[in-house]
Formats: structure tokens, C-alpha cells, sequence
């Protein structure tokens, strides 16, 4: 039984999204950010990087959003969550991954987490005003470059629609309009429309 920790709207949602559609057995573990509990020694224990997500395997803990994806995907073979057997579709997958990750991610932070990089309140400020700017320069160019449609390798779904998803999320808060972003509008749509992520956010819900 795999157990994933995690906290609502968060970039831990890409991964219950794929262990819903994975059908492997698994149980979910809600951390109470407003109460610190992913500052607690319990947690720590688990992750130490005090971040969701992290699932809890058979052989120990796993955390970033792209290492448990792929972990899932390789572990579900059947669900064919990703290009197990072509070594370039599956580097081209973890590239995605790992530019909304390193990159999306990072810039949708500068929101709510300036002070990872500034102490001085103005640079924060600045930080949180090129939010919307940086946001919208990334989805323009995964959809010119990067989202293939329907999904994001085509015609195949893969885990890489459950991050996009997730990210995609964030936009209208953090000032983007997806007016301007007619394929990531669609794209959320379709997810919208699949069982497993139906399930996910129910459970997220559900706590």
C-alpha cells in the first residue's frame, strides 16, 4: 500500500491524479499547512525537506513531484501512464516534468514564497508583481512548443497531464487569463472529463 502526503491545491495533486489512474493500491495523508504540520519531527522523519508531496513505498519515502511520477508510471505498466519502452519519449516526458517543476513552479512561488530569496520586503514585492508576466511567458510557450494536444505527448495521456493540470491551476490566481491560453483551457477541460481526476479532487476534498 502506497501512502501519499499531501496538501489540497497544492503540486501534490499530479501525483494522487496518477495513483488514481494508476490502479495501484494506495492511501492518502492530509499535512494541516495553516497548523505547521510539515514542520513537525513525525513528517521530517518522512521528508525532510518539510514539502509535499511525498509517497511512502514499500521501500521507503519518495519526494519531487517528477521522481514520483515516473516511480508510479513505471510501477503501473498496464495503465501506460508513460512511454515505458521508448527511452527518448520517456526523456522527453521527464524534460516536461522537470521544466514545470524547476521552472513553472519557481515562478508561481515568487507569489507566496519571495522570502526563499529576499529578505528586503520591496524585492519581494517586485518578486510577486512579475508573478502574472512570468506565468503566462511559460504557458505560451508550452503551448507553442511543449503540448502536442489532446495531451501533452499527443495521443497518448501520461502522467504529464496530471502535472500540467495541477499547474495549470494556479493560473487565474496568479493573474493569468486563460482567455489568452485556448489549448491549456481546453487541455483542463478534457482532464476535467476523466474519471481518475474526478476521483482525485473528490478525495482531496474529502480530506
Amino acid at each position: 500500500m502506497l501512502t501519499l502526503y499531501y496538501a489540497p491545491k497544492t503540486c501534490a495533486r499530479a501525483s494522487h491524479i496518477a495513483l488514481a489512474e494508476s490502479g495501484l493500491p494506495y492511501r492518502t495523508q492530509r499535512l494541516n499547512f495553516a497548523e505547521g504540520e510539515q514542520r513537525q519531527p513525525a513528517y521530517l522523519a518522512i521528508n525532510p525537506k518539510g514539502r509535499v508531496p511525498a509517497l511512502v513505498t514499500e521501500r521507503g519515502p519518495l519526494t519531487e513531484t517528477p521522481a514520483i511520477l515516473a516511480f508510479i508510471a513505471q510501477s503501473a505498466p498496464a495503465a501506460r501512464l508513460a512511454p515505458l519502452d521508448d527511452p527518448f519519449g520517456f526523456a522527453q516526458l521527464q524534460a516536461f516534468n522537470t521544466y514545470l517543476c524547476s521552472t513553472v513552479h519557481v515562478a508561481h512561488a515568487h507569489r507566496f514564497r519571495g522570502a526563499r530569496w529576499a529578505d528586503d520586503v520591496e524585492a519581494q514585492q517586485s518578486m510577486q508583481r512579475k508573478v502574472a508576466s512570468n506565468m503566462r511567458e511559460c504557458f505560451e510557450l508550452i503551448e507553442a512548443q511543449m503540448l502536442r494536444g489532446p495531451w501533452v505527448l499527443g495521443e497518448q495521456y501520461s502522467v504529464a497531464d496530471a502535472y500540467l493540470y495541477t499547474i495549470a491551476g494556479w493560473l487565474e490566481g496568479d493573474g493569468v487569463d486563460l482567455a489568452g491560453l485556448p489549448a491549456t483551457r481546453a487541455h483542463r477541460e478534457r482532464m476535467e472529463q476523466r474519471p481518475a481526476v474526478q476521483k482525485a479532487l473528490a478525495e482531496e476534498a474529502a480530506g
